[in-house]
């Protein structure tokens, strides 16, 4: 079989289960190299996964054999990266999100045009057996007319457990940042595009202590909203709205829920690739287990990169990962906290199609 060669930039915690994927399970693409900073990190990949070229990102954009480059740097790389690898002329797959601000994420996805290179972003969760049956519910009528959707990601903060939890309470952070593009990825695939966003914010906790290693007791200044509440106005009238906190202690609210005019649907956890689909339709006395149609029910992180590659290998220009759906999660986002700090409704600029679903 025909492989595409992917540089992997970046060997932190996220880069396990990629690199695991992408060297057993995906057979359309190979590993050609990987980089990092850390020399620990990048020697540990390489390694664990029998990857032996090991080489600068300087190098890899400037290496004709790389065909795609998979940026799995912190957020606050993406944007800067992603540019120097599409000036190259890299095709590139980011992980969420596409940029820290929606002007940037359109600047890349700009340039991507100009360059004639495919540009991808995560989350790929949504092709996962979990939503994707979601998606053949709703296709299938089964809901009748969506009406209405709801999402909740409510935690605690990652000071915890998280080995550098301190980005995530800086600019370009925060639950919505972090966690959001799980979700409103997931609602923008079933529900469709947003047409406008209303929001309101809050910062519970002003000082968070770090509760894990190796930086245990330090204390961290809080510079983003840690409660976020957004409504969402859908393009086909439907109206949603989208919890993400790091300053709740417990909840047992659903992750996320799908209302239609004939039944109601809830949906999984859109961070996993697997999980219940439960129905309930207007002649039903509870809700059911729906059974998952397809097979990418274990962690498939990395196929939105193989999809990527058979778009390269057979001459599209399609994928379902695409960058356009990534830079209407972000301006969602960053349009959810404008409008909290200008206590107003906010039309967005951007929009998408919804993905292809998997055959």
């Amino acid at each position: 079989m025909e492989k595409v060669n992917v540089a992997v930039v970046g060997c932190g915690n996220i880069s396990g289960i990629y690199l695991e994927n992408l060297t057993q399970r995906f057979h359309n693409v190979k590993v050609y190299a990987i980089s990092d900073l850390i020399e620990e990190n990048v020697q540990a990949k390489s390694r664990q996964f029998g990857i032996e070229r090991i080489m600068t990102f300087e190098e890899i954009i400037a290496d004709p054999q790389v065909q795609i480059v998979l940026n799995l740097t912190t957020p606050p790389l993406h944007y800067p990266l992603c540019k120097r690898a599409l000036e190259a002329g890299k095709n590139v797959y980011v992980e969420k999100p596409l940029s820290l601000k929606y002007e940037d994420g359109k600047e890349l996805v700009a340039l991507a045009e100009k360059k004639g290179m495919l540009l991808g972003c995560a989350p790929d969760t949504f092709l996962g057996a979990g939503l994707q049956t979601c998606r053949q519910v709703i296709e299938a009528g089964i809901l009748g007319d969506i009406i209405g959707a709801t999402a909740f990601m409510v935690c605690h903060g990652h000071e915890s457990w998280h080995p550098g939890p301190e980005f995530y309470y800086k600019k370009g952070g925060g639950p919505m940042f972090d966690m959001g593009p799980y979700y409103l990825t997931a609602l923008v695939n079933l529900v469709g595009p947003v047409e406008s966003v209303s929001g309101m914010t809050a910062v519970s906790f002003p000082t968070r202590t770090i509760t894990s290693q190796p930086k245990y007791g330090q204390i961290i200044e809080v510079e983003v909203p840690t409660h976020v509440n957004g409504l969402l106005r859908f393009k086909n009238g439907a109206i949603g709205n989208i919890i993400t906190s790091f300053d709740v202690w417990g909840s047992e609210l659903p992750r996320i829920e799908i209302y239609g005019s004939r039944g109601s649907m809830i949906v999984p956890d859109p961070n996993c690739f697997d999980g219940e689909v439960k129905i309930k339709q207007y002649f039903d006395g509870e809700f059911h287990n729906y059974p998952l149609i397809t097979e990418n029910s274990a962690n498939s992180r990395g196929i939105g990169v193989s999809d990527m590659a058979r778009a390269l290998l057979t001459g599209e220009k399609d994928f379902r990962a695409s960058c356009k759906r990534g830079l209407h999660v972000l301006e969602i986002m960053e349009k959810i906290h404008e409008s909290s700090d200008q206590h107003r409704e906010i039309f967005l600029e951007s929009t998408c199609e919804k993905s292809v679903p998997l055959r």
